[in-house]
């Protein structure tokens, strides 16, 4: 059954191609251009002011035909093609569906009280996360389950269609096996983060953990995940232990991606770069050496704008990034210590505000840009045959995501073609 949403006051397609090495501000295409975005020639270009847009595509006055659970169509409204049945968006923005590439989702417990201590002056250290691991190790999978699933909806609700998931609260076989498997269940983006910390048993002998991460628990956890992912930072692992964690993780038949440079300066961006990692997540704290590795790679520049909110850390530098031709991804990093959120508009208006991106490129990095840090071709942009994952604003336009910040803007989601979430009406 095919279906026309039409009259859409601004259709934001979207380019699905991160930048490359040579490109100056991020992924490149104007506002209105042709190719991955489909045939937005027949609309009319959203006002673009050229490097700037880094990527975005929009037109106005325009439509889009879903079929089959696939984009089919886009274009001017007038020009629209009949469909089974018909969506009058009455002048309301159409994004694609967010795309959230780093969160932290299988735990139990909650650390309020922590947070509450940082915002009165307390350091954050990533020390909390052993809280969790007790918690985590302690609940059923009944528990596990639920709270999963309940982030999953609350994410769903605000627009998020793709999103990614780590074990790292277990750090014992079962429990990071355990997690993972739940994981699966939700989304096929999981993620086995045996390395987040060196639990407390193995305090005293940080090498036999990572033996285990290497060993026994990848072998336990691999058949469950796509990804292996390391925290390569002072208090967790160096990058001798991350490249041994990273090179295991590969032989096991799972793709690369990096915790790095979020406490200070440190190896971790290097690591990921020389390991191809699809993502080095964080980046709060870059050398100009660090910058140039990832403007010369294919590695996704993911930044977690909501952690600085929740910790008081320095905002990551996006603009330094976008100008060295990085491709940039924004993701929630929805967790129970830095980041409590799963709320990407929130994210998209902290980039917008305290990273000083611009509306276009915020967006951009949170639906295209967190495709690219999955290596997913199908999500993050509205071109025909991308996957029917779509987001009606009760907006004009894509902007009110930072021009609003704070209000509920998600009018109704759609996944794979089928509505998901809210009403269109």
């Amino acid at each position: 059954m095919s279906a026309l949403i039409t009259n859409s006051g601004e259709l934001v397609a979207s380019a699905r191609r991160p930048a490359g090495p040579s490109e100056s501000a991020g992924p490149s295409g104007p506002a209105g251009s042709t190719g991955a975005t489909g045939p937005a020639e027949t609309g009319r270009p959203a006002t673009s002011s050229g490097a700037e847009t880094a990527g975005f595509a929009a037109l106005s006055d325009a439509a889009l035909v879903i079929d089959d659970g696939r984009v089919a169509w886009t274009g001017r409204s007038a020009e629209a093609p009949a469909a089974d049945e018909r969506v009058d968006a009455a002048g309301r923005a159409v994004l694609p569906g967010f795309v959230d590439s780093h969160a932290h989702l299988v735990f139990a417990g909650e650390r309020g009280a922590e947070f509450a201590a940082r915002m009165a002056g307390v350091p954050y250290s990533a020390g909390g996360i052993r809280g969790t691991v007790a918690a985590t190790r302690a609940a059923g999978d009944a528990e596990l389950g639920g709270n999963l699933r309940a982030l999953a909806a609350e994410m769903l609700a605000q627009g998020i269609t793709t999103f990614e998931c780590k074990s790292g609260y277990g750090l014992t076989v079962t429990d990071e096996a355990r997690s993972l498997a739940l994981a699966a269940q939700v989304t096929p983006e999981v993620t086995y983060l045996g390395a987040h910390v060196v639990p407390p048993e193995f305090e005293s002998d940080p090498a036999g953990y990572v033996d285990l991460v290497c060993g026994p628990m990848l072998d336990a956890c691999a058949p469950h995940a796509r990804w292996v992912d390391v925290f390569c930072e002072r208090g967790a692992f160096d990058a001798d232990q991350a490249r041994a964690i990273l090179t295991a993780g590969r032989a096991a038949g799972l793709q690369p991606r990096v915790h790095a440079n979020q406490l200070g300066p440190g190896p971790g961006v290097q690591v990921a770069v020389e390991a191809g990692a699809a993502s080095a997540d964080h980046c709060t704290y870059l050398s100009d050496s660090d910058v140039d590795a990832l403007a010369a790679s294919g590695t996704v520049a993911t930044l977690l704008p909501g952690v600085e909110f929740s910790t008081r850390q320095p905002y990551p530098e996006a603009r330094r990034l976008l100008e060295a031709g990085v491709s940039v991804a924004i993701a929630t990093d929805c967790n129970p210590g830095s980041c409590f959120t799963t709320s990407m508009p929130f994210c998209i208006a902290l980039a917008v505000r305290d990273m000083r991106m611009t509306t276009r490129e915020a967006v951009w990095a949170a639906t295209a840009g967190g495709a690219g840090a999955l290596r997913r071709d199908d999500v993050g942009y509205l071109g025909t045959g991308a996957r029917a994952d779509l987001v009606l604003l009760n907006a004009p336009s894509h902007a009110y995501l930072a021009y609003r910040p704070g209000v509920p803007l998600i009018a109704a989601v759609w996944r794979g073609g089928r509505l998901v979430a809210g009403s269109a009406a």
